[in-house]
């Protein structure tokens, strides 16, 4: 799963996202959502979610 459908992300799951400081570099960091930021049930460039250490950034990647 890629992360642009919102049903498919939770918090707790653990995910890779792309951190806005990473986009043009699409450097991955692993962490475990908390929030869900993003309202819309799609989104081409993932799902915008805050880690449980604080860090914001669109899934890239649901690792489980």
């Amino acid at each position: 799963m890629n992360g642009q459908n919102r049903s498919d992300v939770k918090p707790g799951l653990r995910v890779a996202v792309i951190l806005k400081k990473d986009q043009r570099s699409g450097v991955k960091t692993e962490g475990v959502v908390k929030d869900l930021l993003t309202n819309s049930s799609f989104h081409p460039h993932g799902i915008k979610v805050r880690l449980e250490d604080g860090q914001v950034g669109r899934v890239a990647e649901i690792l489980g």
